[in-house]
């Protein structure tokens, strides 16, 4: 097993930052030939998805969607102030597999890794495991 720490800055809340280049440099890197890369990211107010790499308006679309599920209520008791945050990244999740063949990503098309932040801007990090 193989694993690789990324640290990433996110400059602001609601944002997802295209992070597919680093899967195919940790392929290359490590020679991967076959196998299932996981990328997990270890923050409660942070995710990592799948979705549209072609048209960035998939992006804006899917975290206007996601702040209408949920916005930042004035009810929110969470002391810290980003309970919408928590909940987008439980919506979303922590961790993603990939599986990887002839030394390529099985992505499809229009496919691409996203690390999603739900409250920045911050200093994040995602691992890579493979």
């Amino acid at each position: 097993m193989i694993k690789q720490v990324i640290n990433i800055r996110t400059d602001r809340k609601d944002q997802m930052k295209n992070i597919t280049s680093h899967l195919r440099d940790f392929i290359r890197e490590n020679g991967i030939e076959e196998g299932r890369l996981t990328v997990f990211v270890p923050h409660t107010t942070a995710a990592v998805t799948i979705n549209e790499n072609a048209d960035p308006t998939v992006q804006s679309d899917m975290l206007y969607s996601l702040d209408k599920i949920s916005p930042d209520y004035p009810a929110f008791r969470h002391m810290e102030g980003n309970s919408d945050a928590h909940v987008k990244s439980s919506l979303i999740g922590c961790s993603q597999d990939v599986f990887v063949f002839d030394g390529s990503l099985m992505l499809g098309t229009w496919q691409g890794v996203y690390f999603c932040e739900f409250d920045g801007p911050r200093s994040r990090k995602f691992y890579i495991v493979g």
